[in-house]
């Protein structure tokens, strides 16, 4: 018998640690076989045997042998007991782990996966939610209450009506297209508004469909990574254009593109706005080439000095050029992972195709909660009670940073948005500033790592998300490391 269970040795079963035993045994004695420890034709004992020696019910053996049978690992031939079959070209568990880690090159991988392979978007090594992550809503002040009521309700409605295959619920079409009209003058019809699962969702799918591989692409610099990451995963060409103090500065450039990507309202990360003058040049360039316009809206909801200027793409007379992105997620809290394009009539019905090629699709009950927030109020009155909370961090984070760094740095208080620019009187290396920053529990990007080819230093911070005594604690950090290591000056 001491023979016969020598290949079941190292199996250990452990009662009451929520995985059945049947799925215990199961499980080590298929990896008991692809590691080679159960040879092929190796003949198991009887399952009364199994059960005895492991001290278990015949039943729960039978169960996993019957298991192993049916995926082809073992061979059950009437009146003997089980045979480990011959598997072909069997691959052990040592090779697959190593396999996982070191994949040959003669590994099928896509262009595309080599593409976002080598993107640094999103920026790795981060840790979450800690002052200062930039574009972070404070979900602490969100009317979860609230939210939980349109969804419940939403729910319920979806039951009694099922979305029947519909990609982008109407009511929030229309309830979401009332609200932009309003509040940035976007002009389109609701068919032309197109849910997504998030604004790079959204710029992920209109580089898929207006870019071919070797297209010229127009990018901010510095400008927004995820564009970057977006427009380079189809094997479009990337040109960063420099901005200026009125945005992208495209003045005198002969290269034609296909695309242009902008964050015309507050420049990321910048945060300068594009006069109407240069949105109207901008507009007639990509009229006159054929190119697309990407306008990223992503904070637009927040302003806190004048009013605020309506969308680029309010100004699209002819409403061809311009792909107005924003989310939900700025303006309520990053989980709810919802954002949304405007699209050209011409493209809509393509855009809701690809949606469907790709799975970019939000639940019809999420959808249909966010209609009712819309329609009963409740999000125009949150983003109010969020740009007075939001102000009042913004002036404190100004004031905090100009009496402990004003010597070292120097920082212009934005009119709008939940980020800022800090910028430095002297040079410093602000890589490994960041670098020492994360170490020390405190997020700030460095300026250079959105630039393509130019040399620009600084900090990109946000504010939103925090409130006044972790901003004061992310203020000491910032200090202490800038003091205590002269060596980034």
């Amino acid at each position: 018998m001491k023979n016969a269970l020598s290949g079941l040795l190292d199996i250990e079963l452990t009662a009451g640690n929520g995985v059945p035993l049947s799925r215990q045994l199961c499980d080590q004695l298929r990896d008991a076989i692809l590691s080679g420890r159960l040879p092929t034709g190796y003949q198991l004992p009887s399952s009364r045997a199994i059960a005895d020696y492991f001290h278990i019910a015949r039943n729960t053996v039978s169960s996993a042998i019957d298991q192993l049978t049916m995926e082809g690992f073992i061979d059950v031939a009437q009146g003997r007991k089980p045979v480990i079959t011959d598997l072909p070209k069997r691959a052990l568990s040592s090779d697959r782990k190593m396999n996982a880690a070191n994949a040959p090159d003669r590994t099928a991988r896509s262009k595309w996966a080599l593409r976002i392979s080598d993107s640094d978007w999103p920026f790795a090594g981060e840790p979450r939610a800690v002052p200062f992550m930039p574009g972070l809503a404070d979900p602490r002040e969100f009317p979860h209450d609230l939210w939980a009521r349109c969804l419940r309700s939403a729910a319920r409605r979806v039951k009694m009506t099922p979305a029947l295959g519909t990609v982008n619920r109407q009511g929030l079409q229309v309830a979401l297209l009332q609200h932009l009209e309003q509040f940035r003058g976007v002009r389109a019809a609701p068919s032309q508004v197109i849910v997504t699962p998030s604004a790079q969702a959204a710029l992920e799918l209109i580089s898929r469909l207006t870019l071919n591989v070797g297209d010229l692409a127009w990018v901010e610099n510095p400008g927004y990574r995820g564009a970057r990451a977006a427009i380079e995963s189809v094997g479009a060409r990337i040109e960063g254009v420099n901005v200026d103090a009125s945005g992208l500065n495209f003045e005198g450039r002969t290269d034609l593109p296909q695309a242009i990507f902008v964050t015309p309202s507050h420049q990321y990360p910048t945060g300068v706005l594009m006069p109407v003058a240069r949105r109207q040049a901008l507009l007639r360039l990509a009229s006159s080439v054929g190119a697309v316009i990407v306008e990223d809206d992503y904070d637009s909801e927040f302003h806190y000095d004048g009013r605020p200027v309506a969308a680029l793409q309010s100004l699209d007379v002819m409403g061809n050029n311009v792909f107005y992105v924003g989310t939900f997620s700025k303006a309520t809290y990053a989980d709810i992972r919802v954002g949304y394009a405007v699209v050209p009539a011409w493209l809509a019905r393509t855009f809701e195709q690809a949606q469907r090629h790709t799975g970019q699709i939000v639940s019809a009950t999420v959808q249909d909660g966010l209609a009712e927030f819309i329609n009963e109020g409740y999000f125009v009155s949150h983003i109010r009670k969020m740009t007075r909370i939001y102000r009042s961090r913004r002036d404190h984070l100004v004031m905090s940073l100009r009496r402990e760094l004003g010597d070292i740095l120097k920082v212009d208080s934005p009119a709008g948005g939940m980020q800022m620019l800090i910028r430095f009187n002297e040079y410093v290396d602000d890589n490994a500033l960041s670098a020492r920053l994360g170490a020390a529990g405190v997020i700030g990007r460095a300026l250079s790592r959105h630039c393509i080819d130019c040399d620009l230093r600084g900090l990109f911070i946000g504010f939103a998300a925090w409130n006044v005594q972790e901003l004061d604690h992310g203020v000491h950090v910032l200090a202490s490391e800038l003091r205590a290591n002269p060596a980034l000056r």
